[in-house]
């Protein structure tokens, strides 16, 4: 499978990490969770973001879980596809950003 972006366009961080992706040319596939019904909070959406709040990104076995994740690549000058394997997240922090050690490729 590849990425998936768990977003409600309502939120505004939502629509950044929506927006970014789009206007980088990143294939992804959007997960639609919404807000007003909670969600958010369901024990499904739970295993992908422990603290259920979105966005969130996961790319296989690698999730990012804080809305400024997007935003704060761009900045690194990160290369456009740095999503695509998450090698480069791995690398720099070794974890996913839940804290949880990641299993390794």
């Amino acid at each position: 499978m590849g990425l998936e972006l768990y977003l409600d366009l309502l939120s505004q961080p939502c629509r950044a990490v929506y927006i970014f992706a789009k206007k980088n040319g990143i294939p992804f596939e959007l997960r639609t969770v919404e807000l007003l019904k909670g969600q958010h909070l369901s024990d499904a959406f739970a295993q992908v973001n422990p603290l259920k709040k979105v966005p969130a990104l996961k790319d296989g076995d690698f999730t990012l879980t804080e809305s400024p994740w997007a935003l704060a690549a761009r900045s690194l000058k990160a290369d456009p596809s740095w999503l695509h394997g998450a090698s480069v997240w791995r690398q720099q922090w070794g974890h996913s950003s839940s804290g949880r050690p990641m299993r390794s490729s």
